[in-house]
């Protein structure tokens, strides 16, 4: 049997490292393969199959950004019931997550599939790109039990403190997922739907592996009494998840506001946003790893009862986000042209993607910073704080872009998002100082009063 990871004790910064780094090129190999997806596409099958794909892309954000939310949330009760030694609870929760991440990845399927096509002409998607974002579309929430049956797998394994079983896993999927796409896009000239099939077998391959480690967790041996009698933990886990969710869906939909406008201005503008989103998805990872491993550090230590840890937890997680902005920023400030060279061939989606790479690279910090704040929120059980940021940045996206694009055109985009990302950060960085300040606070008076009963 395998044992979980434990958070709770010994030096902060060794563990959030050992943590952090297989977990970190878990995260960039699926942004790779996605950036493999969009570049096989793009030269593949030409410039307008890309922009069709990335047209789907909010979408998706959409879909999968709600299951991700829940699977998140859901985990958090994993990871402060490890923290705490509650086993019984701990069984109980996942076995919970997983009956109720069946019901909903069936539900999210006749959704997605149902409200496809009206939703994509909401979002004023060019005649030209129609028929394949249907068609990618159809494929690629078609198979979403499969994401997010590896989602919620992750999710509960980085709440053990596994972060080496998801990276092992995508590494195996990552190579099957670029092969298939080759083969099916180069050799039986499948068109998207070969790029979505290659996607979903990846999936269903990298839930496999992560199912089997979880299979064999000594802490984790479920019997069907843990299947019975959870309705109040049902309802637990919906009020941690469903705020998450629906952070991330409010989110996406502001995503979509903006991909509505950049729609509107022709296939060339939504071609390079395309190539622009994927290279900030993939820029993002590294900070957003660093969230990853503070929500699963707060969780653990705040089950513990070892508030103090939480905040040299943050200080290193803050590092890296720094180190990161620094680093991957300057890319996108300096080489904005090389970069969108790598996925599109037009000139023309070049020549506008290098005046939006720049402005998203002097404010990625907002988005890093964000990350941190808002999972350690998360972490401490109290996910309204992470929604409401997620209604802010809606508005700030939706607000700035139509104010401004009228004025300064394509660019606007980039505005938008850069706003959004400042200002949720600073909401959840306050929420986060104000919940350790209160939990540090709470911890001392019960000290003191053991200390004068002694």
């Amino acid at each position: 049997m395998a044992k979980a990871n434990d958070l709770t004790n010994g030096s902060v910064t060794s563990l959030i490292l050992r943590f952090y780094f297989p977990m970190l090129l878990t995260n960039m190999l699926q942004q790779m393969y996605n950036i493999a997806d969009t570049a096989i596409v793009g030269k593949g099958i030409g410039d307008t199959a890309l922009a069709a794909v990335g047209n789907i892309g909010p979408l998706t954000f959409l879909v999968f950004g709600f299951s991700m939310g829940l699977a998140n949330g859901f985990s958090v009760i994993t990871a402060q019931s490890f923290g705490a030694r509650n086993y019984s609870r701990l069984r109980r929760s996942v076995a919970s997550s997983f009956l109720l991440c069946i019901i909903i990845a069936a539900v999210l399927t006749a959704l997605s599939i149902s409200f496809l096509r009206p939703v994509l002409h909401l979002m004023r998607t060019d005649a030209a790109i129609i028929h394949d974002s249907l068609v990618y579309g159809y494929c690629i929430f078609g198979g979403l039990i499969a994401t997010i049956t590896y989602n919620l797998c992750s999710c509960i394994l980085r709440a053990l403190g596994d972060s080496k079983t998801p990276f092992i896993a995508i590494i195996i999927s990552t190579v099957v997922n670029i092969i298939l796409d080759t083969f099916c896009i180069f050799v039986l000239r499948t068109g998207v739907e070969g790029a979505a099939a290659a996607t979903i077998i990846s999936q269903l391959v990298s839930s496999f592996i992560c199912w089997q480690k979880i299979r064999r967790i000594d802490v984790l041996d479920i019997s069907r009494d843990d299947f019975r009698g959870n309705g109040r933990l049902y309802i637990e886990l919906f009020k941690n998840g469903l705020p998450m969710a629906l952070m991330n869906s409010i989110t996406a939909v502001g995503c979509m506001v903006i991909q509505y406008f950049v729609n509107g201005l022709g296939v060339a503008y939504t071609t390079a946003y395309s190539a622009c989103s994927k290279f900030i998805n993939l820029f993002m990872q590294p900070s957003c790893t660093a969230g990853f491993a503070m929500s699963a550090f707060t969780s653990q230590n705040y089950g513990a009862g070892k508030y103090k840890r939480i905040r040299d937890g943050l200080r290193v997680c803050l590092a890296i986000a720094t180190i990161s902005y620094v680093t991957l920023g300057s890319l996108m400030v300096f080489f904005p042209t090389k970069l969108a060279g790598i996925m599109v061939s037009g000139s023309e989606p070049i020549s506008i993607a290098k005046t939006y790479l720049p402005i998203c690279g002097i404010c990625l910090i907002g988005v890093d910073y964000l990350f941190v704040f808002r999972n350690g929120c998360q972490g401490f059980g109290k996910p309204l704080v992470p929604m409401i940021s997620g209604v802010l940045e809606m508005a700030l996206r939706v607000g700035v872009i139509a104010a401004f694009i009228p004025v300064i055109g394509f660019r606007a985009t980039a505005y938008a998002e850069a706003s959004a990302w400042i200002g949720a950060m600073v909401l959840n960085m306050t929420a986060f100082e104000y919940y350790l300040r209160k939990s540090l606070g709470r911890h001392a008076v019960k000290h003191e009063k053991i200390s004068s009963a002694a």
